[in-house]
């Protein structure tokens, strides 16, 4: 693995792993096109974690505030820990039951699928008006049934293309949330599922770190650049999603689909 590939990568990660386009699907189809072979998965490992130390990073001082909050049991703070552990309790118990059997999906014709199937499904959900006057995230009147409905929607992102944040503004939205809520929770909901599944398989294989080509400095230059990608991602999504859908985003993701069946059916990928 060169400097380059490391960086494309790290790019791949940081920009689509806040959007609802899939950052596994489209790191699958640009490793085959660029005839990486990742061991065992462990560089996507690390460039995640950079794209978990953005949103923490971006996110510092509110989760201070909060963490502090609980501490004073205050009733804000309670509520919005108990959200965040009921909504990754489904996906933390899925995630260790089916883990290793997804990883047998990791192909680019599954995510071709997943990702036309969920750009169906986000342009059938994400129907309403935008409204100007929801541009702020309101956790207080999110109820706990709701939030395990988004746990639940974030579990079937463990099949690749699918896309994590993607399921769970779709979940959000399905459930009566607006676009920067439903938005915002998904950000803060990739913080305890992203850090225990990268965490799990660092257990499970990271001495498969060592037999990666380009060594650590590929590894610290890919984590370094999906943290500055992701970063940048999460502003803008925040930004641009209130005062716009999710619309531009559903047909991304079918124009992608199509276009990786292209690509397999004339043996590219």
């Amino acid at each position: 693995m060169d400097i380059i590939i490391a960086i494309i990568l790290g790019i791949v990660e940081g920009v689509t792993e806040f959007l609802p386009i899939s950052s596994t699907g489209h790191l699958i189809v640009t490793e085959k096109l660029l005839g990486f072979h990742d061991v065992q998965d462990m560089f996507t490992v690390v460039i995640q974690l950079g794209a978990i130390l953005a949103v923490i990073w971006f996110y510092w001082r509110d989760l201070l505030e909060k963490t502090l909050g609980l501490f004073r049991w205050d009733r804000q703070a309670v509520h919005f820990w108990k959200l965040l552990v009921t909504a990754t309790i489904p996906a933390g118990i899925i995630g260790l039951l089916l883990n290793d059997s997804m990883d047998k999906l990791t192909k680019p014709v599954v995510v071709a699928t997943t990702l036309i199937i969920g750009g169906v499904i986000l342009w059938l959900v994400d129907r309403k008006p935008v409204e100007q006057t929801e541009t702020v995230a309101d956790f207080s009147k999110i109820s706990l049934k709701k939030a395990l409905l988004v746990g639940l929607g974030q579990s079937v992102a463990i099949i690749p293309g699918v896309s994590r944040s993607g399921a769970t503004i779709v979940t959000g939205l399905a459930t009566g949330l607006n676009r920067p809520t439903a938005t915002a929770l998904s950000f803060y909901l990739s913080i305890p599922v992203m850090v225990l599944a990268s965490g799990l398989k660092l257990v499970q294989n990271g001495d498969q770190l060592s037999q990666l080509s380009g060594g650590p400095i590929a590894l610290f230059v890919g984590l370094v650049t999906a943290f500055i990608t992701a970063l940048f991602s999460i502003k803008w999504l925040l930004k641009y999603i209130s005062h716009h859908n999710f619309k531009p985003f559903a047909y991304y993701r079918i124009i992608v689909g199509v276009l990786i069946f292209v690509l397999l059916a004339v043996n590219v990928l």
